[in-house]
């Protein structure tokens, strides 16, 4: 056999799962993972996306965000108010961008091809993809951390500053660290494998037992420090103009904490069972869930200013000087809390991260990868990117991390005025699927070049602050805008595409609020001749003529 049919032989065999007769445009555009979801799989009531963002709200980063306001100069109460006022926010944000998933069952690499055409959403989901690979490293490090307390509970021998180091000591970790990483890493390896309509459980476990962690955290800090009375009498150090911009950057680190999910908060929308379901459920937990977190880390914070008289806003670094205060009982109680948050950072990393990159990968390479295999390829990426050379200046990492962020806040604009303002909620789903040029969402070339000047006017309005966050002497106008970021970056995005529409007009729009998600049966986008076709009988008690002439699809 020549190496021709032989190459031909395994790369039919490495493709994934498709239904047949797809044109050669559509096996670039779908594979199962990436069609419409059956009912079969639409598996996640309310109280599943309960636990999922109870389980999610119980994280490192989540603690250390609200923790660093304490460090910051404000007093616990008003971190608290900062915290209630940016999750509330997010909280609308992510309803607002999931309902894309739960009304049409698709997730973010397809809801966006609206908005940015067929081939334009590659660029917005590359940089989500680029994003999650990211954090997939920086999570899995803190999680490795908390490997290595467990570890060191049980044998305090295994300690960085005394097992020899065979890492220079510019490279942000020791050999310690390192080995810890690297078991958290390959732990986690089995969670990627388990569909997305299947891991639900894994979050209803970790909202079990990560709270009742956390609150146990909570009662033994406050107990050592001598009662609640000592922390809350902390004062704030930041007072008049300072204090007012301290309390507005709390907010928007609230809210860039959360900038990944709320653009693709349709990818786990999409499963369920009806919109209703990925609506109040969220609005309502979000802000409750990562309010409780943020209060725990905010406690836990300011009773280690009490115990050590410093303010200690790592929790795991806290944990480790409870490791050196104690004998055995107090090392095993260290152990739990530890394990309860490794779990932590397991969701996490799954919910924000894995599952996330495995979507937009699908997207990139619908023909060979789908969510399980581009889960682990964010796995090995983000093992390769030896992610503690990023964390040697945690300051600026987290700069530079919270400035992508305007990125993101421009993609979300343009995707809701997409479909709340210009197309009221109507969408083709079967033309989402199509590289036909006839198609609504080919657009110019299968670019939305509306969608692109929007993007890039949102990031423009900020890029001035950005250089100045890095240290550059910029106006004090722009830094005020910069701190207000993302709320100028979405705004912004969301005009300017509005507008250009109006002036512009695209079709597929709707002049009234018209959501026909709930007239989908037949999930096929198959066009071929030898596919089955779209059929009169699978759209019942509605029009089968959309708007401007086009069929509705489903």
């Amino acid at each position: 056999m020549s190496s021709g049919p032989r190459l031909r032989t395994w790369a039919d065999k490495l493709a994934v799962e498709s239904e047949p007769g797809l044109t050669k445009a559509q096996l670039m555009l779908t594979n199962h993972d990436l069609k419409p979801v059956e009912k079969e799989r639409r598996q996640w009531g309310p109280w599943n996306f309960v636990g999922f963002w109870i389980a999610d709200s119980f994280n490192i980063n989540t603690w250390m965000i609200s923790s660093s306001m304490i460090v910051g100069g404000l007093s616990w109460w008003q971190a608290w108010i900062c915290v209630w006022i940016g999750y509330t926010i997010t909280g609308i944000f992510v309803a607002m961008n999931a309902r894309f998933g739960a009304m049409y069952h698709i997730g973010f690499p397809v809801a966006n091809r609206s908005s940015f055409g067929i081939w334009g959403s590659l660029w917005p989901v590359f940089n989500r993809a680029a994003m999650a690979c990211v954090w997939y490293g920086v999570q899995s490090y803190i999680g490795g951390h908390c490997v290595y307390i467990m570890i060191r509970s049980i044998w305090k021998s295994w300690d960085r500053e005394t097992i020899p180091n065979t890492f220079s000591e510019n490279s942000g970790t020791t050999t310690a660290d390192f080995v810890s990483f690297f078991l958290f890493w390959f732990l986690s390896l089995p969670a990627i494998w388990f569909p997305v309509h299947k891991i639900r459980h894994l979050f209803t476990v970790k909202a079990y037992i990560v709270p009742c962690a956390g609150i146990a955290y909570l009662a033994w800090a406050v107990s050592r420090a001598g009662g609640i009375g000592p922390i809350i009498k902390q004062k704030n150090t930041k007072h008049g103009s300072e204090l007012a911009w301290q309390i507005v950057n709390g907010i928007m680190s609230s809210i860039a904490n959360f900038a990944t999910l709320i653009v693709n908060g349709s990818d786990f929308s999409r499963f369920a069972r009806k919109p209703s379901d990925a609506l109040w459920s969220q609005i309502i937990t979000i802000p409750f869930g990562f309010a409780l977190t943020s209060f725990i880390g905010i406690i836990v914070s300011s009773s280690s200013t009490v115990i050590y008289n410093e303010t200690i806003w790592d929790p795991l670094a806290l944990l480790e000087r409870f490791i050196d205060d104690g004998g055995s009982a107090q090392r095993f109680g260290v152990f739990v809390i530890a394990f309860a948050f490794a779990l932590a950072q397991l969701g996490t990393n799954i919910a924000a991260n894995s599952v996330s990159a495995g979507t937009d990968m699908t997207a990139l390479f619908p023909r060979y990868i789908n969510i399980r295999r581009g889960g682990y390829i964010c796995a090995a990426i983000g093992l390769a990117m030896c992610p503690y050379n990023l964390l040697t200046d945690s300051n600026k990492f987290t700069t530079y991390l919270s400035a992508y962020s305007v990125f993101l806040s421009s993609i979300a604009g343009v995707m809701v005025s997409d479909y709340y303002i210009v197309r009221k909620g109507y969408l083709e789903i079967k033309e989402l699927y199509d590289g036909r040029k006839s198609g609504p969402y080919f657009y110019t070339y299968g670019f939305h070049w509306r969608g692109y000047v929007a993007y890039i006017a949102g990031i423009l309005i900020n890029v001035v602050g950005f250089v100045g966050a890095i240290g550059r002497e910029v106006p004090i106008g722009a830094t005020y805008i910069y701190n207000l970021n993302y709320f100028f970056g979405f705004g912004i995005a969301l005009g300017t595409y509005w507008l250009l529409c109006k002036i512009s007009p695209i079709p597929a729009t709707s002049d009234r609020w018209m959501e026909v998600g709930d007239e989908i049966d037949d999930v096929r986008v198959g066009y071929s001749a030898d596919s089955p076709t779209y059929d009169e009988e699978h759209v019942t008690g509605a029009d089968t003529k959309g708007v401007d002439g086009y069929p509705k699809q489903f």
